[in-house]
């Protein structure tokens, strides 16, 4: 069964551009013109990915994220054409997982669709569950569990912290973290890494100001401390 993409944009000609290519890619397409009818949209297709421009009439990508995150988990690619680094961080400080800027070759926008959605495959039953001081990781259910309590982490967040849990004390560089979430050689903002850790860090550390898990390497990258 075909993936479905949700494209929210407020140009029909861009929607429509798009649909027409990923259909020829093999994804099942619905569409929204604002982030208002986007909400309607997703909630009664419940789409596998959904493809969201910023700046649109009636609700703006940022109040769609605020909404819909709380009610699903399904992953975000931003579609912006602001240049602005500020507001592409806003987006992901929010909950979107990657962003491409307008204008974008249609290639690398399939690329990283196909890229998102190999992460959120399910694992084989064999998948191992990373445990390392009090933080358990279970690949396959894609649950977190601090302690005794449950965490809700985003795709990015959740496939961040088991890169850096499968090697503690590894010291991995912003550069390769950002391969292992995109599994294709793209340009994007090694910042976005940091905003991911930084809203990791809020979620999983007793003192995000402090942290005791997840340590910046000034000038290289994150590592993962065991003690």
């Amino acid at each position: 069964m075909p993936r479905t993409i949700l494209v929210v944009d407020d140009k029909k000609s861009l929607r429509d551009l798009v649909k027409a290519y990923l259909t020829q890619e093999g994804f099942r397409v619905v569409t929204a013109d604002s982030g208002r009818a986007a909400l309607y949209v997703a909630r009664h297709e419940k789409p596998d990915l959904i493809l969201l421009d910023i700046m649109m009439p009636e609700m703006d990508g940022y109040e769609f994220i605020r909404i819909y995150t709380k009610e699903k988990d399904t992953p975000i690619i931003l579609l912006t054409a602001k240049l602005e680094e500020s507001d592409r961080v806003l987006g992901l400080e929010l909950g979107a997982d990657d962003y491409v800027t307008k204008p974008f070759s249609m290639r690398e926008l399939v690329a990283r669709i196909r890229a998102v959605l190999r992460r959120i495959e399910k694992s084989p039953p064999s998948a191992e569950v990373l445990r390392v001081a009090d933080i358990a990781l279970d690949k396959s259910a894609r649950q977190v569990k601090v302690g005794d309590r449950f965490v809700k982490l985003t795709l990015s967040e959740f496939d961040l912290l088991a890169v850096l849990m499968s090697a503690p004390g590894h010291v991995f560089s912003r550069h390769a973290l950002l391969k292992h979430l995109q599994g294709v050689a793209v340009d994007s903002l090694e910042r976005s890494i940091d905003v991911h850790i930084s809203n990791l860090r809020t979620k999983i550390e007793p003192d995000p100001g402090n942290p005791r898990y997840i340590e910046t390497v000034f000038g290289v990258g994150y590592r993962f401390c065991a003690d």
